[in-house]
């Protein structure tokens, strides 16, 4: 089939229909791929429910993320959204979209910034398709923001902007809302029995990986010297992350001489979220778990070295950021540019015992 074939929709026809009328609607929100981000977007969720009381919103996201969504009470539906970081595949594109057309959504929401990631919301004919511009998104999004960053530094503020109208320029963003997952107390137990884990501990939990790259992860050695110090018999470390993380889990329970137990790789996101849920407190890089305990309301602590809490702070006022703000950071690099590793190196744990 020719390309333009795929592209039939006046998309210029309902520019100037009411921007989300305040009467019981529908909302598709094409969520993005990371953990982090996916919380990050929760305060966005809570704003339009708050400005549409009979809102039902769900959520076009990777299936890993249900679980995660689906402890959210502001999502009614979550929506497997099959394609791969990256993948096209614009055939598969157009039939899911064909396929939501009977949903009759009155709007949606695109988050990420990728021409690919609207084409699902264009496909379904969705009067109103919003986002920020970018990589030529002017025919496939009607209701267009663009971006100033000094004025929304922080991405759970970019997010959040999109529940109002393009035109309306508020002089500073709106005081956000505490993300907030739910957890019950017979989830937590449940968890911690299916894993041999005591139910009554009162653990610290650590979350030592961060899919972004080696320059976010504070050293194994640092972590292992922090669960020596901590360790307890009624408050034992335990180790949560991704199965990527397994052999970094291995190494610092190893230097901690026991003091750690990995759980790296041994649990579900469900279950880690459960674990996190039951901790006295939580020490983790900048990642994805990180901002799972901030929505969980754990006592946390958010190490950074070469990210900036200037634009994905954890959303809770429990959490106490800990960063050297060396002049290399952030650098936002995957890998130390310089090779020192500076910021989380010299990163001491007696400088993190003090903020406990």
């Amino acid at each position: 089939m020719p390309f333009s074939s795929y592209f039939t929709l006046n998309v210029d026809q309902e520019k100037d229909a009411p921007f989300l009328p305040s009467v019981a609607m529908k909302i598709l929100i094409v969520a993005p791929s990371w953990i982090g981000d996916t919380i990050l977007a929760q305060p966005l969720f809570m704003r339009l429910h708050e400005l549409h009381p009979n809102l039902s919103v769900d959520v076009l996201a990777p299936a890993w993320s249900a679980p995660l969504l689906a402890r959210m009470p502001e999502v009614r539906r979550v929506i497997d959204n099959p394609f791969a970081h990256g993948e096209f595949n614009l055939p598969a594109r157009r039939r899911l979209g064909r396929e939501l057309r009977s949903n009759a959504y009155d709007a949606a929401i695109v988050l990420p910034n990728s021409w690919k990631s609207a084409l699902v919301p264009y496909f379904a004919e969705i009067p109103q398709r919003i986002g920020y511009v970018g990589e030529w998104r002017f025919g496939l999004l009607n209701r267009r923001y663009t971006l100033d960053p000094a004025a929304f530094p922080q991405l759970a503020q970019r997010y959040a902007r999109l529940a109002d109208e393009p035109d309306a320029l508020p002089p500073r963003p709106a005081p956000l809302s505490q993300a907030h997952l739910t957890s019950t107390v017979s989830q937590q137990q449940a968890v911690r029995v299916s894993l041999g884990l005591p139910v009554n501990a009162q653990p610290t939990v650590f979350c030592p990986g961060a899919e972004f790259g080696p320059a976010k992860r504070w050293p194994a050695r640092h972590y292992a010297e922090l669960a020596q110090r901590l360790a307890s018999e009624n408050s034992p470390v335990w180790l949560v992350g991704s199965d990527k993380d397994g052999a970094l889990g291995d190494e610092i329970a190893r230097l901690s001489a026991g003091a750690a137990l990995n759980l790296c790789g041994r649990t579900t996101l469900e279950q880690a979220l459960d674990l996190i849920a039951g901790a006295r407190l939580v020490v983790s890089n900048d990642s994805g778990l990180m901002h799972v305990a901030a929505a969980l309301d754990r006592p946390l602590i958010a190490l950074y070295g070469s990210s900036s809490p200037a634009y994905t702070p954890p959303l809770s006022p429990r959490a106490r950021i800990v960063s050297l703000n060396t002049d290399c950071s952030p650098c936002f690099k995957r890998v130390c540019p310089l090779g020192h590793f500076k910021c989380l190196e010299e990163l001491t744990p007696e400088t993190v015992l003090k903020q406990l």
